[in-house]
């Protein structure tokens, strides 16, 4: 079977406003358009590679947002994507409640009997559609598409692409030894092929094609450094209205770098999720109590003082100080030391007791000795396969 796609040309025979609207309309960054030899057009998504052939851009916007219903959410879009996808969508909603707010307020019994369809302007016209039981339910069954019998391109084991079928092994090999290159020049960790965006990264670069150019060192250094800041900004700022009605718990994280540092972690825990706000360097600052309660202080203004309804640290002398002068400034605000320190310093207190030093002793001996002797510790390890 050949599907023989090829590349739309981007002069259809669409209205003005459309074609306005398809040039300006930012969900078009993360959506790429083909055109099937018969003429009809598809819409991919860049994350997904899943194929819509109906509905148009709106329906592409409700799978980048995840609205469930007409066209099934996309599972590997960015958050930040999906959170601008939302608020375009809520946008769309908004104004046709205008619009269907301003028609009532000129037609208040309903539209005149003797007006003929030309008299109509824009935004009536579209009032009529979204009111008229044809225009939103036509009759026809929804027809079910092949895509969700299968998994997604981009999962393991999934169905592959007709184009990454007839590529050439010796084409694939050379892809991975170039991905590979590039990882052992520049020192990147392997791991780095888990994160979140690496695939979407080589997608959107394989669906744009040979005619892709790579971002310079002025570019990731400057203006998609300052775009990321403005993603995680508008990220973290949605998440104020759940810290909002929920509520949310500040946490001070305390530890010593490799420099020997004094580092804090400042972190606001929700339900579900955990959002970094910042690190302090606080040698001098853990020192004193008072310029240890100044600091949360800063934070839990940032956060929002209603918002805050507990902050957890360890429970060394100073923190507790500063725990109790935010509990006398805040009333609703508790605070309670890590139970994750109160735990390790339980452990050391047992480790001290004398017949468990002992038994400590003993099996760090047995450890050293097994270490030092080649044949026994080969025939440990042999005896662990088996």
């Amino acid at each position: 079977m050949e599907l023989n796609l090829t590349p739309s040309s981007g002069q259809d025979s669409t209205t003005n406003s459309q074609s306005t609207r398809s040039k300006t309309d930012s969900v078009w960054e993360h959506v790429s358009k083909e055109r099937y030899a018969n003429g009809k057009k598809a819409l991919i998504c860049l994350y997904c590679k899943k194929i819509t052939k109906g509905g148009g851009i709106h329906r592409m916007k409700q799978h980048l947002a995840g609205v469930k219903g007409d066209i099934g959410p996309c599972k590997s879009v960015p958050p930040d994507v999906r959170f601008r996808m939302e608020n375009s969508l809520q946008e769309f909603v908004n104004s046709k409640k205008a619009i269907q707010e301003a028609y009532e307020c000129r037609n208040p019994y309903g539209p005149n009997v003797s007006q003929f369809e030309g008299d109509m302007t824009e935004g009536e016209e579209e009032v009529q559609k979204m009111q008229s039981p044809m225009a939103a339910n036509s009759g026809k069954r929804k027809k079910s598409t092949v895509d969700k019998y299968f998994a997604p391109r981009d999962t393991q084991g999934a169905q592959p692409s007709m184009r990454s079928v007839l590529v050439g092994k010796e084409a694939i090999w050379r892809a991975d030894m170039s991905v590979g290159r590039f990882f052992y020049d520049a020192c990147i960790p392997i791991n780095a092929v888990n994160s979140f965006y690496f695939k979407p990264m080589l997608d959107v670069i394989s669906t744009i094609g040979p005619g892709y150019k790579d971002p310079n060192y002025h570019q990731l250094q400057v203006n998609l450094l300052k775009d990321a800041k403005k993603e995680v900004q508008l990220l973290v700022d949605s998440y104020r209205a759940i810290w909002a009605k929920v509520g949310c718990t500040i946490m001070g994280d305390g530890w010593t770098d490799n420099r020997q540092r004094t580092l804090i972690n400042f972190l606001v825990y929700r339900p579900e999720r955990i959002s970094f706000v910042k690190f302090v360097d606080a040698l001098d600052i853990v020192k004193d109590a008072t310029n240890l309660f100044k600091l949360f202080d800063e934070v839990i203004e940032w956060v929002g003082p209603l918002n805050v309804v507990h902050i957890v640290t360890n429970n060394a002398a100073n923190y507790v100080v500063a725990g109790r002068l935010i509990s006398q400034k805040y009333k609703h605000i508790n605070w309670s030391p890590c139970a994750t320190h109160c735990l390790n310093l339980i452990f050391k207190d047992i480790g001290k007791m004398d017949h468990v030093a002992e038994l400590v002793r003993r099996a760090s001996k047995v450890t050293i000795f097994a270490y030092n002797h080649i044949a026994l510790l080969s025939w440990h390890y042999k005896k662990n396969e088996k």
